[in-house]
């Protein structure tokens, strides 16, 4: 039944490769005949199987420098996206962790939006993101984000079918736009990992270095045992980070995957110090063979098996990370890094597409039997 729908595939921007286009990555491979939207396009920062279709930007495209000053200019997404002609669909599907949703579809049309997280800098972070800018910024934020809050709600009722990539974002959903939702764990391309014959001494960190992710927290942990640390990953953070840090930390910056790949398989643990919508790296880590020590909030929670794949520290604090690590490594060798790869197999791209087909055909058969019971009213 799918194959025969004409499918529009809405992402927010297409301008790197992390876990929401990976998600998107997916549903193209899911829908070969599906069109992509998305607010502004770079084609070189994205992957062949997403630019093989056939993708349109809005107007912020055109602007000067919108590509690398796309999130400064939220103020335009709203009108940007309901420019979107989307009324020849049969199934729009949204890729969100920002806008996306708010594009306008008819009634007959089937609308599902797969939520990363509601945009935390409207809603439970809004105080954080405030607090940590600019005066200017901060007195702009206040009038912009109240009608950016109003306008997210509304285009939450355009939404026939939510589903989140994690219990936590899941319970999010329902705090802030009070609609239910179903989970499906995002895909982790798991076949691409593998366990090293040997490791290193090393603890290790990947991500983007922004401070949400509480980078930070590692840095000065690590520092302050003297124990090493490795960060791969670039990010506005990481200038103050290299003043926070220790000579046992050492800074990578960007790297390919097979960097990235060889030190996942040989860290000692990973260290995941932030709280995160879901988290694809503790996976990747784990699809390793590697346990991972991670805050015990968020989407970690749902990935990690306490004493099994790793460890959990209770605060944001040096001092509750610090006490995770060492009690790691007096119970380091008691990790099997089969057993932890096994476990990584749950959230791997197959699992995925399997439930996200699934679910899609279900909602898709529910939303028309709907329509066309309502039209013979």
């Amino acid at each position: 039944m799918l194959n025969r729908l004409k499918v529009a595939l809405v992402h927010y921007w297409l301008a790197n490769m992390r876990g929401g286009e990976k998600v998107l990555e997916a549903l193209c491979e899911i829908f070969p005949q599906a069109d992509v939207y998305s607010l502004v396009v770079d084609p070189d920062s994205i992957s062949d199987k997403i630019t093989s279709h056939n993708i349109r930007s809005s107007f912020v495209q055109k602007i000067p420098g919108a590509l690398k000053h796309y999130q400064s200019l939220l103020p335009l997404y709203p009108i940007a996206l309901e420019q979107f002609d989307l009324s020849g669909y049969d199934l729009v599907i949204s890729s969100e962790s920002g806008p996306a949703k708010g594009v306008l579809t008819r009634p007959e049309t089937c609308h599902i939006c797969y939520c990363h997280t509601p945009m935390r800098y409207l809603w439970d972070m809004y105080h954080d993101y405030r607090r940590d800018t600019g005066w200017l910024k901060r007195l702009a934020m206040v009038p912009l984000a109240h009608y950016l809050r109003q306008w997210d709600l509304a285009s939450a009722s355009r939404v026939d079918y939510f589903v989140a990539n994690s219990r936590h974002v899941a319970r999010r959903i329902s705090k802030h736009y009070r609609r239910n939702s179903e989970v499906i764990h995002p895909p982790v391309a798991t076949g691409e990992f593998g366990l090293a014959d040997e490791q290193g001494d090393f603890y290790l960190m990947v991500g983007q270095l922004v401070k949400y992710k509480r980078p930070d927290l590692a840095v000065e942990a690590f520092s302050r045992l003297g124990k090493p640390l490795v960060v791969i990953g670039e990010g506005e953070e990481l200038g103050r980070l290299k003043g926070l840090a220790g000579p046992s930390v050492k800074f990578l910056g960007r790297q390919p995957f097979s960097v990235i790949k060889d030190h996942y398989a040989r860290c000692r643990a990973f260290i995941f110090p932030g709280e995160e919508d879901f988290g694809i790296t503790p996976v990747e880590a784990q699809a390793s063979g590697r346990p991972v020590i991670a805050f015990a909030r968020g989407g970690a929670l749902e990935t990690v098996v306490d004493g099994e794949t790793g460890f959990f520290f209770a605060e944001p604090t040096v001092e509750s990370l610090n006490e995770a690590i060492l009690k790691f490594e007096t119970l380091a060798d008691s990790f099997d890094p089969r057993r932890i790869r096994e476990h990584s197999l749950a959230f791997d791209k197959s699992v995925f597409n399997e439930k996200i087909r699934s679910f899609i055909d279900a909602r898709v058969a529910e939303h028309f039997e709907k329509f066309r019971g309502a039209g013979s009213k």
